[in-house]
């Protein structure tokens, strides 16, 4: 007698999925991009083939290294001015 499997709903896999993602230790963030700030990430997905959640992972270390070594001001002060 071959079991059944439960087929579940696309919510019930989506409840799922998001589940184990924090059961890993990983936090789900949401946020819109600004024109600007969406054809930067449509260079660097071209560049480098990296998921949504890489390229948010690494932004927030990038700006978080910027931070930690002064350089948050540099930083905020290059993206104004080439407009970014």
């Amino acid at each position: 007698m071959t079991e059944k499997k439960k087929s579940y709903s696309n919510a019930e896999k989506q409840k799922r999925y998001r589940d184990r993602q924090k059961d890993r230790g990983k936090k789900e963030m949401r946020g819109y991009l600004t024109p600007e700030a969406q054809n930067c990430y449509e260079l660097i997905v071209d560049q480098t083939k990296w998921t949504d959640s890489v390229i948010l992972s690494n932004a927030v270390r990038l700006t978080y290294a910027a931070y930690k070594n002064g350089q948050i001001g540099l930083l905020n002060s290059w993206l104004k001015k080439n407009e970014l």
